[in-house]
């Protein structure tokens, strides 16, 4: 089987982020493995090690997101694939779920696993448009997968519990925090990470890069001050009164 994970570096989460004008510096930060994305390479992982079959990891991002592949190769990846092209800088989603297509599409995949959501942009929307370019199904917010031949089945989470879904690979699959415990690399895992094949193409995709243009950034508001509730025999009802309010009951 062949399971690619798609990964992405991000400026490392527990660093005051730094802008470069009006968008998110990448280049000469800190550096990290997105969070979200370690639970998916977990999965892979553990579905080739009960299946059979390798996983490569697939990246979009500056030369130096061949850092966040590597940690992936040291979890226990086979190979990775990194594009890496100027012209892609400041991508929005779609043009980054195209590229990550494209790339995907040369490695070849019966099955595809991303994270949920980037914790840098928060979109949630990449995987889902992979899914469309290949047009192949999707099934998201998974917190459990099984493979049962060419059929996988997830419990994808929802407000409520989870629902039961399947759907036919070849297919994308996003993964909750709640799928797996990610290991940590091993010193012989980091050793043999080195040594493991990146591939490195220009962008796969023709054409210029849709961009994103950020106007401004400002300050998220202060929070604004809560209301305190006396207890004078009727503070049960004062609150059941404002939960009704704001539609929670």
């Amino acid at each position: 089987m062949n399971i690619v994970v798609t990964v992405k570096q991000i400026p490392d989460p527990n660093v005051a982020p730094q802008l470069d004008g009006n968008r998110l510096k990448r280049t000469g930060v800190a550096g990290v493995l997105d969070p979200g994305d370690e639970f998916g390479v977990e999965a892979g992982l553990q579905i080739a090690a009960a299946h059979g079959g390798e996983v490569t990891v697939v990246s979009m991002g500056p030369a130096q997101a061949m850092e966040a592949v590597r940690k992936a190769l040291s979890m226990g990846a086979t190979k990775g694939v990194l594009v890496s092209d100027d012209a892609l800088q400041g991508s929005d989603a779609l043009h980054t779920a195209r590229v990550l297509a494209e790339a995907i599409k040369n490695t070849g995949f019966d099955l595809i696993i991303s994270g949920v959501e980037s914790t840098d942009g928060y979109t949630g929307v990449v995987p889902q448009m992979i899914a469309s370019i290949l047009d192949i199904p999707s099934a998201t917010f998974a917190k459990s997968i099984e493979i049962n031949g060419d059929t996988v089945k997830i419990n994808r989470q929802t407000e409520k519990g989870y629902d039961e879904v399947e759907v036919q690979m070849p297919c994308v699959i996003t993964v909750t925090a709640g799928v797996n415990e990610p290991r940590y690399p091993s010193f012989k895992g980091i050793v043999e990470a080195k040594k493991k094949p990146v591939d490195e193409p220009g962008s796969p995709v023709a054409g210029e890069s849709t961009s994103q243009n950020v106007e401004s950034v400002n300050d998220a508001p202060q929070r604004g001050a809560g209301e305190v509730v006396e207890d004078d025999g009727s503070g049960a009802a004062k609150i059941a009164d404002f939960l009704a309010q704001a539609k929670v009951i």
